[in-house]
């Protein structure tokens, strides 16, 4: 048995069961190995309050429930690492959150946590995510404490790197896995896709501590998960990461009319129904969950029969829960309304990104149509389910115009919960390498968070005037 460290980073006090640490704990200890988390998340000097997001959202009473860590998180750190003695610290990786909370940002703020740390000589420094799979290179040299870096879907990747940690020339031998040796970039083929997602289950909650479960919705503070029913999106939309993933799998070609790419069936997989509902129900039973927030890419792609099978367990079931998913417009219908119902969908999550249709097309290759977007939030406003609309500013070829286009769009519409992000500049998308061509961006942005700043060198949409309209943009719209 091994022991390993795993390290959450995360700089936003809210309260997030991130995905990754629960699969991996889950296969980890599962064979046998001992692990452990340090979570960065409540600590004072370590948080940052997302810009903008009491206007967003709702207030809540959260702040009084928590309990925030006036000590330094690195000396804790420290003293963890030193009573723990870890073979293996592991802090970034991939799961159906994607870029959400500060996913894509990881392994940079956990590089941050550890590289003034005193680490044993004989624990290995591993980690992965979505920089680690469209950049190894490029991250290997700017964090060179790395040992190894897991590309694609790590869990089982990691699981066999902890079954050979005395030999070190066997690790450099796995399917994932890159490195640096004699000063060069060593990376080896991409391990198989996960067909199975149900290998990697039940998830481990029970690493998290009482407080993480806390969330705030619609005004209320409930005890809740962040959770992953599937993985895979079928589109391959330019700002996108998720197209990072697709790439590395080989799911490079895509139809040009529709964005969605080609073979998808084999790239966006999902659970069986029955290991969900056991998930749900053991949350539910024995954590006292009652929101379930899906990170589904996009959930109304998940297989039909696998939906209506699982909103049969649920709609059978007394269970007293609220489902919050993340959808494309043109998934909702008279016919997806009454799965939604039965699956007790209480609130959906859509991209609107931007106002024009065109702008969509040519510039974010994301094929929805201005009707299809407006009848859906109609929809689910006639049927009672919460609609909150995901917006988009300062991307690249983006205009003033536009982002004012944008906010009288969101009246039309009228949701009932507006968030707003900044474009972020995810390394190896289309619309990066654009936007670094008309040197809107630089090549590698260090910290870009979307919820937190802009990156931008727009002439125009300066990083304080898109600060403006992400602290105004709610009551722009509500005014």
């Amino acid at each position: 048995m091994s022991k390993i460290l795993l390290i959450n980073p995360n700089k936003w006090g809210r309260g997030i069961t991130h995905i990754w640490i629960a699969s991996h704990s889950s296969v980890l200890k599962k064979n046998g190995h001992e692990v452990k988390l340090f979570d960065s998340t409540f600590y004072n000097s370590w948080k940052h309050n997302e810009i903008g997001v009491e206007k967003e959202f709702l207030k809540t009473n959260y702040d009084e429930l928590v309990t925030f860590c006036n000590e330094d998180p690195k000396i804790d750190l420290q003293k963890k690492i030193d009573s723990f003695k870890p073979d293996v610290i592991f802090w970034s990786a991939i799961s159906s959150h994607i870029h959400s909370e500060g996913e894509y940002v990881n392994i940079q703020n956990g590089y941050d946590l550890i590289m003034d740390l005193k680490i044993p000589k004989t624990c290995l420094l591993i980690t992965g995510g979505l920089q680690a799979t469209s950049a190894p290179e490029l991250i290997l040299k700017k964090m060179p404490k790395i040992d190894f870096l897991i590309m694609g879907e790590s869990e089982l990747v990691l699981r066999e790197i902890m079954s050979v940690l005395d030999y070190k020339e066997e690790i450099k031998k796995i399917d994932g896995v890159a490195y640096i040796e004699n000063l060069s970039l060593k990376k080896n083929k991409p391990q198989k896709i996960l067909e199975n997602l149900d290998v990697l289950s039940p998830y481990d909650y029970s690493i998290f501590s009482e407080q993480t479960f806390l969330k705030k919705y619609n005004g209320k503070v409930y005890k809740g998960v962040d959770f992953e029913f599937s993985r895979g999106c079928i589109y391959s939309c330019a700002y996108c990461v998720e197209t990072i993933i697709q790439k590395y799998y080989g799911f490079s070609e895509k139809n040009e009319k529709t964005g969605a790419i080609k073979n998808f069936k084999k790239y966006s997989r999902n659970k069986s129904a029955k290991i969900v509902f056991e998930e749900i129900k053991n949350l539910y039973k024995n954590y006292g969950v009652e929101i379930f927030r899906c990170q589904d890419t996009n959930f109304l792609t998940i297989d039909r029969e696998c939906l209506e099978e699982l909103a049969d367990l649920i709609n059978e079931s007394n269970f007293k829960i609220k489902l919050y998913i993340e959808t494309r417009p043109e998934g909702i219908n008279e016919r997806s309304i009454q799965l939604l119902k039965k699956l007790r969908v209480d609130g959906i999550g859509m991209g609107v990104e931007a106002a024009s249709e065109n702008f969509r097309q040519t510039e974010l290759k994301r094929f929805a149509n201005q009707d299809k977007i407006i009848d859906a939030f109609k929809i689910l406003k006639e049927n009672n389910i919460n609609r909150t609309a995901y917006n988009i500013i300062g991307m690249p070829s983006q205009n003033e115009q536009s982002i004012k286009d944008t906010i009288e769009f969101n009246k039309l519409i009228n949701p009932d919960n507006i968030s707003v992000h900044y474009y972020s500049p995810y390394y190896g998308t289309e619309c990066h390498e654009n936007a670094v061509k008309q040197k809107l961006f630089d090549e590698y942005e260090y910290d870009a968070d979307a919820f937190l700043r802009s990156k931008s060198k727009h002439p125009i949409l300066t990083p304080e005037k898109l600060k403006y309209y992400k602290e105004n943009f709610v009551s722009l719209i509500r005014s």
